[in-house]
């Protein structure tokens, strides 16, 4: 398959992920874990059948280019390091899925549960098979969405929502921080590719924006790995279930951090900065983790800060600067991620037969579970280091690494003495978890009163990691050796050291550590025993200073007290003030570059006026100034006069030979009148001869406002003038008149730049304007008018009243025939309108119009059934569903993009040619109308929803009527 290979691997769980939601409605929990099974078992033989690809350095590479002008292209990129990791996020991933199986409720829904995990995994793989830097951010990012929907699974416990909310913030903001490390990083190398990044390493360490970059990317590297003073929100996010702690801590999410760190050592490492930014981070982590450890009686609570502490060790060797330490850290994640997944899913075994995870509650139970405790007890034993086990061997070359010189500072002195005392707390820790909930006396008071044993299945993976801490702690250089030489070689290249992964190395000071380490965590706990059973959960010294605690004071602090001062200062819920803001810093915007480039102004010559011109624009200026004048108690007759001031621009564009900004202004300005017009029926009344005392603040302030005016208005006329009066340069204008229809098949210059050269900013566009219709759509579902707005317009009472008046009538006859004639008119008037869109949009790439002007054509004839019938009526006989034409949309123009790349074309490139068809002959067709067909649907789709929001405003309100009059006459 070659580098194509790695597209499917990236996809798959994706495609996994959205098959699992077309199962939501179903109640079945075996076919979504079937589902989910197979694409991870799949992704792990494609990650294995890719293996032979990356031997001895190589690497595999996939490239489909989107904006190559930017740098910026779709780049997969395999090698040893990242097949490495790729094969752990997969076979845990499948691991993972099987447990899950019968670790969760059948009342859970289930199916969503596996389309986030899959979707998870697809961010996390895209994450290690990432070319390009920014492509690289964007899976980061989506691995903190993913995760937060993971945690917040259980969302209906209070608990879940605030670890998912804070592991959101926490890893989201260090995301953004890690995309400006990248594009300064992108901005040094000149390029935003990876292997140019990591080639250029003593060009970035000599750069001037060498440390602000490295502390970005740290930010982002820290804030996913929970290290120091980021850790907290880790713990809290165990209220995820059990399966997706075990993936999160073993394999994802939080080894994104040091993946990261691993992956830009040799591009960033090996100057001071990195050794005091990284290693500082690393050591606190690795001491506090592994001290906070001791004192959780959660069983999820210890194996987090273990994570914590464990993530702290891969992280100090990492800050090194040696590549034995390197080798090191990279065999550690390995070791890390088996025995760490494996006690995850014997602690939510543990909790699925007693019902509790509170050490203070178990004990004695390896009578009851003596096959899960025999395997919690070689993984606890792994992950203390207990020889001949994997964690054995990487703690070993921690300690070798540790002993050794690498900086003549205070840190790498004491580094030993520190790396002796968190082993020590990992071993007690490690015996605590084994001692307390398996030995002693049988439990008393376990919410299930008979634990036994679960379902083999269950307990397979937790057996096969059990296994592979075995393997690779007894037989290493034959197990892991060849696959720990092919990541190791990927990152270090040519500084690949010698090592050795033998299990005896002789007696030295690393071992007398390790022993050290052993016999005092192991006196250390028997020790603390009697306290540990007793005490409250969290560290002494430390219970009072609770993360989440600080965590959500910062947060209020930010979010309530700093934004309402904010909004105190500078906000209002006034439009006046905030259009105020809006112009200013407009003005400001457009006269600084001016005022700094030493714009000269040309003399001004008066060449002439056409007199019909000038008194189209005086008309205008007119209608403007009536607008503005009626605007606060005639908003009617306002309206009336914008829609005046829209029409003169629109002849404007016609008198400038402008066609298609004369369409799609008048077309514009029909939609959004008529909506305008359904909206000003729910505003708040105004009553014209109110008795208004006028302060001299309001003078002041509206003498403010009106110089403000003048002044954006000269300004606007300025640089129009000198725009119109300049000689026109060689720009970017000619080369789209040269090549519109040689390289766009279009002869209409405008559209082709549309949904061709720019069609890129109109992809941006579209979906900006999709945003906008759903927002807009929220906003007035939740919109509760004033009261004096609820009821019926003056016009509609007189008109009933008529009708009561006459017992021949009924209510509302005479406004049905009021507007008889003309909705019948409407109605006729849909096919027609409809053709006429048709046709607008088929003419589109040669001729005025296109695919939104056909869009706002198709969406008034849905305006005009609304206004003719009604919206029952209309809803009754068009089937609309705008959400489905604003998805329709965006997939097809996405679609029409991704369709280049077939053909070996970035990203949107077009292609036309002329076609012949029966009884028509040679048509031109370009790929640019299929993507000007999804400018079209998204228009009419978000048109409409803002419509149906309105129109559904008199459904609701006169439910509302309904029920007070039901009301009224039960009281009665």
């Amino acid at each position: 398959m070659g580098p194509s290979i790695l597209l499917f691997l990236l996809i798959l769980p994706f495609a996994g992920s959205i098959a699992s939601v077309c199962l939501l409605r179903t109640s079945s929990t075996a076919l979504p874990s079937w589902i989910a099974g197979t694409v991870t078992l799949a992704a792990f033989l494609l990650t294995a059948a890719s293996y032979p690809y990356v031997q001895e350095g190589q690497v595999l590479r996939f490239y489909l280019e989107w904006i190559p002008q930017l740098g910026l292209n779709f780049t997969l990129r395999l090698d040893g390091f990242a097949w490495l990791f790729a094969m752990l996020i997969t076979g845990i991933g499948f691991l993972v899925v099987v447990y899950a199986r019968y670790y969760m409720s059948e009342e859970d829904p289930v199916p969503r549960f596996f389309s986030f995990l899959l979707a998870f995994m697809g961010a996390m793989l895209g994450i290690v098979i990432s070319g390009n830097v920014i492509l690289l951010s964007v899976f980061w990012e989506l691995t903190s969405i993913f995760s937060f929907l993971l945690i917040s699974y259980w969302h209906n416990t209070a608990a879940a929502r605030d670890g998912a909310r804070m592991a959101l913030t926490i890893t989201g903001i260090g995301g953004f921080c890690l995309l400006i490390g990248l594009l300064l990083l992108g901005n040094i190398v000149g390029s935003y590719d990876l292997d140019k990044i990591l080639e250029s390493g003593d060009a970035i360490r000599n750069h001037s924006l060498y440390l602000p970059a490295l502390i970005f990317i740290l930010l982002g590297a820290l804030t996913k790995s929970a290290q120091f003073p980021f850790h907290f929100w880790l713990p809290n996010a165990m209220a995820a279930p059990t399966p997706v702690s075990a993936f999160l801590h073993s394999a994802t999410m939080v080894k994104a951090g040091v993946f990261l760190l691993a992956r830009f050592w040799p591009a960033l490492a090996g100057t001071s900065e990195w050794f005091w930014l990284v290693g500082l981070a690393g050591v606190i982590t690795l001491l506090i983790g592994a001290y906070f450890a001791m004192f959780q009686q959660d069983l999820k609570g210890l194996l987090a800060y273990s994570t914590i502490s464990h993530l702290g060790l891969i992280t100090t060797l990492l800050s090194l600067g040696s590549p034995l330490a390197t080798v090191a850290a990279i065999f550690h994640m390995l070791n890390h991620a088996t025995f760490k997944a494996s006690l995850f899913m014997a602690a939510g075994i543990i909790d699925h037969e007693a019902g509790t995870r509170d050490m203070r509650r178990l004990s004695g139970l390896f009578r009851f579970l003596p096959i899960t405790g025999t395997l919690a007890m070689v993984a606890s034993a792994a992950m203390a280091g207990v020889p001949l086990l994997n964690g054995f061997l990487s703690k070993e070359m921690f300690f070798a690494e540790a002993v050794e010189t690498h900086a003549d500072s205070i840190l790498d002195r004491s580094l030993p003495y520190i790396a002796t005392l968190a082993s020590a707390f990992s071993v007690a820790y490690s015996v605590r978890f084994i001692h307390m909930v398996f030995f002693g006396p049988p439990p008393v008071d376990l919410p299930k009163e008979k634990p036994h044993e679960p379902p083999h299945w269950m307990r397979f993976p937790v057996e096969f990691l059990v296994v592979v801490c075995l393997i690779v702690g007894i037989a290493p250089a034959w197990s892991v050796g060849p696959f720990l030489h092919t990541a190791v070689v990927s990152v270090l290249d040519a500084e690949t050291p010698e090592y050795s992964l033998s299990v005896w190395h002789g007696f030295n000071l690393p071992l007398m550590m390790s022993i050290t380490a052993m016999l005092g965590g192991t006196a250390l706990y028997f020790a603390l025993r009697g306290y540990l059973a007793r005490c409250d959960d969290g560290a002494p010294f430390f219970r009072r200073f609770k993360g989440q605690r600080i965590f959500e004071r910062v947060l209020v602090e930010i979010s309530w007290h700093w934004a309402r001062l904010a909004e105190k200062r500078i906000g209002t819920r006034n439009l006046q003030p905030q259009m105020r803001w809006v112009v200013g810093t407009g003005f400001m915007a457009g006269l600084l570059p001016l005022w700094v480039s030493g714009f000269e102004t040309r003399p001004f010559v008066f060449s002439g006026i056409d007199p019909a011109f000038a008194a189209i624009w005086f008309i205008g200026i007119c209608l403007a100034l009536g607008t503005a004048y009626l605007a606060k108690y005639h908003r009617l007759a306002a309206l009336v006069a914008l829609g005046g001031v829209g029409l003169i621009v629109c002849v404007t564009f016609i008198w400038l030979s402008a066609p298609d900004l004369a369409i799609t202004q008048l077309l514009v300005e029909i939609v959004t009148t008529v909506l305008i017009l359904l909206g000003l029926r729910w505003l708040p009344k105004r009553t014209e001869g109110m008795e208004e005392k006028i302060t001299l603040q309001a003078r002041v302030r509206r003498f403010r406002d009106l110089g403000l005016a003048v002044f954006c208005g000269i300004g606007m006329t300025f640089i129009s003038y000198a725009v119109m009066t300049m000689p026109v340069p060689d720009a970017i204008a000619n080369y789209f008149l040269e090549n519109a229809y040689s390289q766009g098949g279009g002869r209409n210059v405008v559209n082709v730049i549309l949904v061709d050269f720019r069609g890129f900013d109109t992809l941006g566009e579209i979906s900006v304007l999709g945003v906008v219709a759903l927002t807009v759509y929220a906003l007035l579902r939740r919109f509760r008018p004033a009261p004096d707005s609820m009821e019926k317009p003056e016009q509609q009472r007189i008109q009933n009243r008529f009708d009561a008046e006459r017992p021949e009538r009924s209510e509302g006859d005479t406004v049905r025939e009021y507007l008889l004639i003309p909705s019948v008119i409407m109605q006729w008037l849909f096919p027609v309108i409809v053709t006429f869109a048709v046709y607008i949009f088929m003419r589109g790439h040669d001729l005025p119009g296109g695919g939104f002007s056909a869009g706002l054509t198709l969406s008034i004839a849905f305006l005009l059934q609304y206004l003719a019938g009604g919206t029952r009526w209309a809803e009754d006989r068009i089937r609309i569903l705008p959400l489905r034409w604003i998805g329709a949309g965006i997939l097809t123009a996405t679609a029409t993009g991704i369709g280049a790349w077939a053909f070996g074309y970035p990203f949107l490139t077009s292609h036309f040619q002329y076609i012949e068809l029966p009884l028509i002959g040679k048509m031109p067709a370009a790929t640019a109308l299929l993507f000007d067909l999804g400018v079209f649907s998204l228009v009419v789709g978000s048109t409409v929803l803002i419509l149906v929001a309105l129109a559904h405003q008199s459904i609701r309100i006169n439910r509302l009527r309904a029920i007070e009059v039901e009301k009224a006459k039960e009281a009665a």
